[in-house]
């Protein structure tokens, strides 16, 4: 490959690295990983062909042909995603070759490995070496890519062996160069420039409760995210590297424009399975629910106690008869006394969900009546045969009396009417939380039982979780049938099968054995309940959830139900906690159900491993936010926050905050979309409106709750002071302001007045 060819493509201005000296090394190594990748998609379109040319099968056949799919296809499109870009950049050992780390691993044809996956330990240096601690590392070489060519490189020496054929060096690394780059409508790529601060911590082991703290610009997203990837390839229990998804993992965010702006960062590092949501996508009424307007309201809903309101509220409709009944059939009555109802009402197994409960109870309750007749004993007219107990089954089946008692005693409930009634029946809310004050429970009551709220959404998820699918049962019932229909329209089959076989052998004959008639009926047809199971209900091996500090107890319910490993990765800030944050992590999350020994940890200071331990790892350096942005916005938030975790900032751009009023907006945006060809801009207002916004992709307009989790280069505050207006008290207007200032990447403007 020629320099004019090759893949560096570096400007005038860094024309000493484009000494020949110094790239022709790499450029040969990423001539080979381009045929590499070149056969490597030829050879996986070709299997893909194959398997997707087999038959389907049926059962666990079904299954791994379907697996084998998903994962080529999956590899393919991220191999398409990238060229030699997969590339991050190489390691110089003291000892052996160059190694090269990679988005994904790779190998030619020969073996010979050209790639290392980032996740493997063996790239463990790439991101971990320090001049403390070079980890057998000389040097450690970052390329900066643009659209599949390297534009700029950085060399770090941490040997004096390793200053020779380095002369590319820099005062600055890869990563600090990286930070003044402008933003877009998604979270730039960052993997190449992970800090070892942050590599420690997206290495942790899974079990227990990992806590990441840190605040604005610290990298808390991105070390969540690129943690995610880790764990799935790393861990058995979520993903393992065999490429087949096991536990699986559940990422939770804040709010829709966090998620679109996260949107690549896991595809982007070949993990396309991931689930994703906010809390309001956990329950389907959360697409409609509108904030709770009374605060005092909310807060009652915001705790655990009247969560556990709900297991009373569903145990009323499973008390059982006090009253007996005589069931009449053809050939006998008999007495269906209260401990007769009492003894099934106890059948069903711990944790069954009530509706689902229900055919349980059912069969129960008629198993026990057929066996209170004396099916020897029967004075029959006629000669007629005496009955079987499958003709009292189905005799029972159909008595009406029967089975309107029973309904009425276990009805099918629906997790939105059991909620409701709490909201319009007192008496009902008194029983099931008799801890409230009559006061408290007027106040919870409202006209209409189903305008749902964001804090009713974990009532209605518990509900959801303990009664179960009112329609499970009818499903199962259908299936039931119809895989019984198939069966018999198999028998039919292989009845005329062998009665027209005239072979030797009579092979036709083998079809009647049960085990080969059962492989010939589909059991795994798109009937099968668990096709439309919901996605979001877990359970999840791992779950990560970000802005953590929001969460009230009723919420994080919502979290550990999906959740029974507690294997956590918890991101957060104390101080960005807008209805403020009282004691420590650990604190916190025994409160919500998380006890463990949390050894307020730093990110290099090791991790626990067991299951249920709280640790918490530190950030405290701001990659994000310029000096002068933090030096206006450390006193905001310690006014309100004296122990706020304020990070420091690394880089300073020189433009101090610059302060006008209102009638300036539109100039203020106009002047920098002039300015600059790229970036983004962020107003930010009370309301997220302003019609005096010009209008531009690059200029997005949010409250201060919406922009929490972004970043943006040029940030507009619109009269502050307003932010929070509705809060008399607490540090929710100090927050918002907080929180809207450290969004900004490169400026920060306040506009004030009218």
């Amino acid at each position: 490959m020629t320099r004019d060819a090759g893949v560096f493509d570096l400007d005038e201005r860094l024309a000493a690295k484009a000494d020949p000296a110094l790239v022709t090394a790499d450029e040969a190594h990423f001539a080979a990983i381009a045929r590499s990748l070149e056969e490597s998609l030829a050879e996986l379109a070709d299997r893909l062909e194959v398997v997707r040319r087999e038959g389907g099968g049926h059962g666990q056949a079904a299954l791994d042909r379907d697996q084998e799919v998903h994962r080529l296809t999956a590899r393919i499109r991220t191999l398409s995603r990238y060229g030699v870009d997969l590339c991050l950049g190489r390691m110089v050992p003291a000892e052996g070759d160059p190694v090269y780390v990679g988005r994904l691993g790779l190998t030619d044809r020969a073996g010979r490995r050209l790639l290392v996956d980032w996740r493997s330990p063996a790239a463990e240096p790439f991101f971990g070496a320090t001049h403390a601690d070079p980890q057998g590392l000389m040097s450690r070489r970052r390329y900066r890519w643009t659209l599949g060519r390297v534009t700029d490189y950085w060399d770090e020496v941490f040997t004096a062996d390793g200053l020779e054929g380095h002369a590319a060096l820099d005062d600055q690394s890869a990563f600090i160069a990286s930070l003044g780059s402008s933003r877009g409508e998604r979270m730039r790529d960052v993997l190449a420039t992970i800090q070892a601060d942050q590599d420690a911590i997206i290495r942790a082991p899974s079990r227990g409760v990992l806590v990441v703290d840190g605040g604005p610009g610290t990298g808390k997203t991105v070390v969540a995210l690129h943690r995610t990837a880790y764990l799935l390839h790393a861990d058995p229990r979520l993903g393992g590297q065999d490429g087949q998804r096991r536990g699986g993992v559940l990422v939770v965010g804040p709010h829709e424009p966090y998620l679109s702006y996260v949107a690549d960062v896991l595809p982007s590092l070949g993990e396309e399975g991931v689930v994703t949501c906010t809390l309001r996508d956990l329950v389907p009424e959360g697409a409609t629910a509108v904030e709770e307007a009374d605060p005092e309201v909310a807060r009652l809903k915001a705790s655990a106690a009247l969560v556990d309101a709900i297991e009373p509220a569903v145990a009323l409709y499973e008390e059982p008869p006090t009253e007996g009944m005589v069931v009449e059939t053809p050939w006998s009555d008999v007495w269906l006394g209260a401990d007769g109802w009492a003894e099934v009402f106890a059948s069903p197994d711990p944790g069954t969900p009530h509706n689902e409960a229900r055919d349980q109870v059912w069969d129960e309750l008629v198993d026990l009546l057929v066996d209170k007749h004396d099916l020897d004993d029967h004075d029959l007219d006629g000669g007629a045969p005496e009955p079987t107990a499958d003709d009292v089954r189905r005799s029972l089946h159909r008595h009406r009396e029967l089975r309107a008692a029973f309904d009425r005693a276990w009805p099918l409930i629906d997790a939105a009417d059991l909620v409701g009634d709490l909201w319009t029946v007192p008496a009902y809310l008194r029983r099931c939380a008799p801890d409230l004050t009559p006061d408290e429970v007027r106040l919870l009551q409202r006209a209409d039982p189903q305008a749902w709220t964001t804090a009713d959404l974990p009532l209605l998820d518990a509900a959801r979780h303990r009664l179960g699918d009112p329609d499970a049962a009818r499903r199962r019932r259908r299936e039931r049938s119809a895989a019984a229909a198939q069966r018999a329209r198999m028998d039919e089959v292989v009845d005329h099968l062998v009665a027209i076989d005239d072979s030797e052998m009579r092979v036709m004959s083998m079809l009647r054995v049960a085990d080969l008639q059962t492989a010939l009926v589909d059991v795994d047809g798109a009937g099968s309940s668990g096709a439309g199971a919901d996605r979001l209900a877990g359970p999840f091996a791992h779950v990560v959830v970000d802005e953590a500090q929001e969460l009230d107890d009723a919420q994080w319910r919502m979290l550990l139900r999906r959740c029974p490993s507690r294997s956590l990765t918890v991101v957060g800030d104390r101080a960005q906690a807008r209805h403020g944050f009282a004691g420590s992590w650990e604190d916190r999350l025994a409160r919500a159900g998380l006890a463990g020994s949390g050894a307020g940890a730093g990110a290099g200071s090791g991790f626990g491993s067991g299951s249920g331990q709280v640790t918490v790892a530190s950030l405290r350096i701001n990659y994000r936010t310029p000096a002068e942005v933090m030096a206006a916005a450390e006193p905001v938030i310690r006014a309100a926050l004296p122990d706020a975790n304020v990070p420091t900032s690394v880089r300073s751009t020189g433009r101090p905050v610059r302060h006008g009023t209102v009638a300036e907006l539109g100039s203020v945006v106009d002047a920098w979309l002039a300015e600059h060809d790229t970036g983004t801009v962020c107003v930010v207002t009370a309301d997220g409106e302003r019609t005096d916004v010009p209008p531009s992709p690059r200029v997005r307009q949010l409250t201060p709750v919406l922009a929490k989790g972004l970043e943006f280069d040029l940030v507009v505050l619109v009269e502050p002071d307003r932010y929070a207006a509705a809060e008399t008290s607490g540090v929710a207007p100090a927050v918002d302001r907080y929180v809207a200032m450290t969004r900004a990447t490169q400026e920060l403007v306040v506009l004030d007045g009218p």
